[in-house]
């Protein structure tokens, strides 16, 4: 077995403590046993050539060896470590939570969080296979949207690097900034077989629980069950937005009736006339059109012991 430790040396819990941090992974690789690698991202997507190389080698080794990568960062580090993994079955991933918001793993209990900071328990930790989002050009592990929310996404980059402003700070910033720009766009929406052709805020398609610095909207959605959880909230206004976002960032979305469609299956096809934002993960891209695909068991991870989250599977 090796162990590949991605750094992203920008995220918010490292930052102005690489040496520090880089010395703390050291001295759990050190005591392992296993061949091991630090790397230190230098370039959006360039770790998905490391883990690829990484894998490939450990395939060729005899016996065949499996490869444990863990993303020393946040949520945009990993999910590049994701797109990197995915479809390799010899590679399992994790999140050794450096980042802001960190927030994939809330999907397991906040009650588990610190349990993922135990590097030494992740090494040993127990491996699971997962459902991906298949965006077309990219992967999502987490939550992908479009609309407002992808809007959101891509300004709260701007915010999140003030010394007094972070995580979901920066979220509501961004948001209350794009409530006030407008909240309304028309876009095609095709999922399990119906049409959804209609002015709306947002779309978002949920394989975790968590976004956007602790944002819940579907508080059941399950990262390993093969189907997506999808919403469509109706274009409102402003007024009644701003009124009814604290029960969306509460996945209380039963609650606001006829303006949102709830929607559980394995795709949904979106189109605009004009280019738009899709939010994956936290990442941004633009596109007229993208398909979200659920990939069922598309990607393996590591679970440090003791959490609870799968004992139901067993009842």
């Amino acid at each position: 077995m090796k162990h590949l430790f991605v750094i992203n040396p920008v995220a918010g819990g490292i930052r102005g403590r690489l040496e520090e941090t880089e010395a703390e992974i050291r001295k759990v690789a050190d005591s392992l046993g296993d061949p091991y690698r630090i790397y230190e991202t230098v370039a959006p997507m360039e770790v998905c050539r490391v883990i690829a190389e990484e894998a490939d080698e450990a395939m060729s080794a005899e016996p065949p060896g499996l490869l444990r990568v863990y993303a020393c960062g946040g949520d945009g580090t990993l999910n590049e470590c994701a797109n990197g993994a995915a479809g390799r079955a010899n590679v399992a991933i994790t999140l050794y939570p450096c980042g802001t918001g960190n927030d994939f793993i809330r999907t397991f209990g906040a009650e588990n969080v610190d349990k993922f900071r135990d590097l030494r328990a992740l090494t040993v930790g127990t491996v699971r296979p997962l459902d991906l989002i298949d965006c077309g050009v990219r992967y999502g592990i987490n939550i992908c949207s479009v609309g407002l929310d992808a809007r959101v996404a891509e300004d709260v980059h701007k915010y999140s690097h003030i010394p007094v402003i972070g995580g979901a700070t920066a979220y509501v910033l961004a948001l209350a900034i794009n409530i006030i720009r407008g909240v309304g766009q028309k876009f095609k929406i095709s999922a399990e077989g119906k049409d959804y052709d209609r002015a709306v805020t947002l779309v978002c398609a949920c394989n975790g629980r968590f976004y956007g610095g602790g944002f819940n909207p579907v508080q059941d959605a399950m990262p390993h069950d093969g189907v997506l959880e999808y919403l469509i909230v109706n274009a409102v206004s402003r007024i009644f937005l701003s009124s009814v976002v604290g029960k969306f960032a509460k996945g209380r979305f039963r609650e606001i009736g006829d303006h949102i469609t709830y929607i559980r299956g394995g795709s949904m096809e979106i189109g605009c006339d004009r280019e738009f934002v899709v939010n994956i993960d936290g990442e941004t891209i633009r596109a007229e059109k993208i398909c979200f695909n659920v990939v069922p068991n598309g990607i393996n991870f590591i679970f440090p012991p003791g959490i609870g989250f799968f004992d139901s599977d067993n009842e």
